[in-house]
């Protein structure tokens, strides 16, 4: 189900979609250099997972084994449909608790609105989506906060549970290990056709509101303890940053990774955000892209948002891409 036909087109009141409008991630990690190391003198709980690697969620230890995995997430719109929206955002928050072998509990909405631009039942029409995918993931959303803002924005402050003892993080991958990927790529430049023409991709939508919860099931089940989601910074900067974390190599084989339908059509056509630009200069310089043609190094990078699991190891279903190896001169090679 879907809200009705809009006269109005939602991305059109934002300069930019999705994980697309990130901050780029060389400038962000330079804006967070220096808070690594800092923490309270007397701490409450343990620190598990923090700011160190640039991981999913944070991670604090709890009785009995378990540990609270907190993230949130939240951006501009990438549909034009209120609904539509609204569960992309929700399934994209909920998957960095996944992405780190959890399962969420409790969600509290993240509402920017143009209230004196955009119609307050628009923004229900988010909030509802974001609740119904929130609810097929078994979590509570308890609440939130809004504000008025310029851009239309919305996702979720997420808290799950984790085995500690089964915590997959970036930093973990081994040489060895197999690297699978659980959705396919092209979502960036689906959504920018989509946001210039208004064609909207079934596929794109179907893959952005689709749960990572099994393949985090399938995974943590698996023994996997490396992995991340591809979402803003594109498989080549997630892949750069979980290889770069743990002192291997990443070692992917192009012809292996899969795109959605027409997504290779959008790339041709141009649709390319600046976004994805961006995800490629700052892994070039520890990649090797020597065997591929600059297109397929712009579909490496293209910027997905609600994209999938990157995982060191194999799980049932999942295509294998490439594998880690020994560090080497690159960090990441393309082959």
């Amino acid at each position: 189900m879907t809200s009705a036909p809009a006269t109005i087109r939602l991305t059109q009141f934002a300069h930019g979609g999705g994980c697309a409008c990130k901050i780029p991630p060389g400038e962000l990690e330079a804006v967070v250099a220096g808070l690594t190391a800092t923490g309270p003198a007397s701490p409450n709980a343990e620190l598990v997972v923090g700011l160190d690697d640039g991981d999913d969620a944070a991670v604090v230890r709890i009785a009995g084994g378990q540990g609270l995995v907190l993230t949130t997430d939240f951006f501009t719109p990438v549909v034009d449909d209120a609904y539509t929206f609204g569960r992309i955002a929700a399934a994209n928050a909920l998957s960095d608790v996944y992405a780190m072998g959890g399962t969420p509990v409790v969600a509290v909405n993240l509402l920017g609105w143009p209230r004196d631009v955009l119609p307050a039942d628009l923004a229900a029409e988010v909030l509802r989506g974001g609740l119904e995918v929130a609810q097929e993931a078994g979590c509570h959303v308890g609440g939130g906060h809004s504000i008025d803002d310029p851009e239309p924005k919305y996702g979720m402050a997420v808290t799950g549970l984790v085995d500690v003892d089964r915590l997959i993080r970036n930093d973990a991958a081994v040489a060895g290990s197999a690297l699978s990927l659980t959705k396919p790529l092209g979502v960036g430049v689906l959504n920018s056709r989509m946001k210039a023409t208004g064609e909207v991709s079934e596929a794109a939508v179907a893959s952005m509101t689709a749960l990572n919860r099994e393949a985090g099931r399938a995974a943590v089940a698996a023994g996997i303890r490396a992995g991340t989601d591809v979402t803003g910074f594109g498989l080549l900067g997630h892949l750069y940053k979980m290889a770069r974390a743990s002192g291997v190599t990443a070692v992917v084989d192009a012809a292996a990774v899969p795109y959605l339908t027409g997504a290779r059509e959008a790339l041709s056509d141009g649709y390319v955000s600046g976004g994805t630009r961006r995800n490629l200069d700052w892994v070039r310089p520890h990649t090797d892209l020597s065997a591929v043609p600059e297109d397929e190094a712009l579909l490496l990078a293209d910027a997905q948002t609600s994209g999938g699991l990157l995982l060191g190891g194999e799980v049932p279903g999942a295509p294998v891409i490439g594998e880690f190896v020994p560090r080497g001169e690159f960090v990441v090679v393309i082959r």
